[in-house]
């Protein structure tokens, strides 16, 4: 007995076939190197905002920028982001600031290390130390170099078990504040009135070591000494955290003493 087949609903034979249309619009997409998206209906890419490197993609500059706002606001510190280096005094050093970071974005774009890789920046409380690394991060952010705020005690407590923000665990604490392009790491030993404990000394040491053997660039404010000095009772930064970290720190380091009177103190003081 024979078998008669309906070839008109039999299967195509294997193979490649041709799509007629379909294989001439696909053709012409990859060769114009993707699909034209507005006549998909989506808009296209805005231009760059002001001041953003040419080479970096609007999406991922917007990105650090959110994240450097993020970092101000999570430090409670977001009465400072209007701030720009024409609104400081001499007294907070604007000049050594910028070329500071005029030298970080010639390394960024050669792919080379800075010469200076730490700003030291000390000074008396309410002198104003804060406003301007604050005021150099807002800086950075326009010109494409991603940077971060957090304070020194703040990053030790987001570093313990369940402590940090936004659901980030403790690992992704570490790697947001060791890679970032610029950190700026505020109140340096700050509510650390004796010796640190063996588990924030590591922490430190470790956040400090990482960014260097890096090639990261960061800056610290503190209103204390590098040492405790002669009749003082105060402690210094080598009391509290030894002297192989303030070794470290100081390693390719440039120091900007920010000088002056406590700029919170009311004109008239209180009679408490």
């Amino acid at each position: 007995m024979s078998v008669v087949t309906d070839t008109s609903t039999a299967a195509p034979a294997r193979g490649l076939n041709a799509f007629g249309a379909v294989s001439a619009h696909v053709f012409n997409v990859m060769k114009n190197n993707g699909a034209d998206m507005s006549q998909l209906g989506v808009p296209s890419q805005p231009p760059p905002e002001d001041g953003l490197w040419e080479d970096i993609a609007v999406p991922q500059a917007r990105a650090r920028k959110r994240a450097w706002l993020n970092s101000v606001q999570d430090a409670s510190q977001g009465n400072y982001l209007k701030f720009r280096f024409q609104d400081l005094d001499e007294n907070q050093r604007p000049s050594i600031l910028q070329k500071w970071l005029d030298s970080l974005g010639e390394a960024k774009k050669k792919g080379a290390q800075p010469a200076v890789l730490n700003m030291i920046i000390p000074g008396n409380i309410g002198s104003g130390k804060s406003t301007a690394a604050i005021t150099l991060g807002n800086e950075a952010v326009e010109v494409g170099i991603g940077a971060l705020l957090i304070k020194h005690a703040t990053y030790l407590t987001y570093r313990r078990p369940d402590m940090a923000p936004h659901n980030l665990t403790t690992h992704q604490v570490r790697q947001r504040f060791v890679t970032c392009d610029l950190l700026i790491l505020d109140e340096f030993c700050g509510e650390m009135d004796m010796t640190a404990t063996e588990a924030a000394r590591r922490e430190t040491v470790d956040l400090i070591d990482s960014r260097m053997s890096s090639g990261l660039p960061t800056a610290f404010t503190t209103n204390l000494r590098s040492r405790r000095q002669p009749g003082s009772t105060g402690l210094g930064i080598v009391d509290i955290l030894g002297e192989r970290l303030l070794s470290r720190l100081e390693e390719r380091a440039h120091l900007v003493k920010i000088q002056g009177p406590d700029r919170r103190k009311p004109a008239t003081p209180l009679d408490w």
